[in-house]
């Protein structure tokens, strides 16, 4: 079992320590680890003036389409009012260009600038070096075993993940 192996290589801790049912429970498990992750992540954003929400919609742009307000919204499960604020952020700093669709006055289409996919190049590595840190411990499979069983648990949950993945 994990936790046998790792009493091996984790140092003894002396209290106060995590009781021994809920180091047992995965999702217990998941759910400190995916705290503090989010909070390192969220940490190391806002130390850069932005949160994950600005690095989200810049990586959605990034993907190659000019987005309407409402599609970035949904594909990124926020609040619609939230995004409008997110995207005023990124706008005021030359991130994004919203113009109104051609096709329907009442929408705006998103799309990055030249100085937004610099920014999504300089988020993507501030996520890798939180990433490395996070992942330290495991080695390449470890890390692609963990990213697939996670991908499988989010798609389960959330069929946007599923429509993510390119066509084989």
């Amino acid at each position: 079992m994990i936790v046998e192996s790792l009493k091996n290589t984790v140092p003894a801790v002396s209290s106060p320590c995590i009781p021994r049912e809920l180091v047992s429970s995965t999702a217990f498990l998941l759910g400190r680890l995916g705290y503090s992750v989010k909070m390192q992540v969220v940490d190391e954003f806002e130390q850069t003036g932005f949160s994950p929400y600005h690095y989200s919609v810049l990586a959605l742009l990034g993907e190659g389409a000019c987005e309407t307000q409402a599609t970035i919204a949904d594909s990124l499960n926020l609040d619609r009012s939230s995004l409008v604020g997110v995207l005023d952020t990124l706008e005021e700093r030359g991130l994004i260009e919203r113009r109104r669709d051609v096709n329907d006055r009442r929408r705006h289409v998103v799309s990055l600038t030249t100085a937004g996919r610099k920014q999504l190049a300089s988020f993507r590595k501030l996520v890798q070096r939180v990433e490395e840190d996070i992942l330290g411990p495991l080695d390449d499979e470890e890390r692609a075993t963990l990213h697939q069983v996670l991908f499988k648990l989010a798609a389960h949950r959330d069929a946007r993940y599923v429509a993510a993945v390119p066509a084989a």
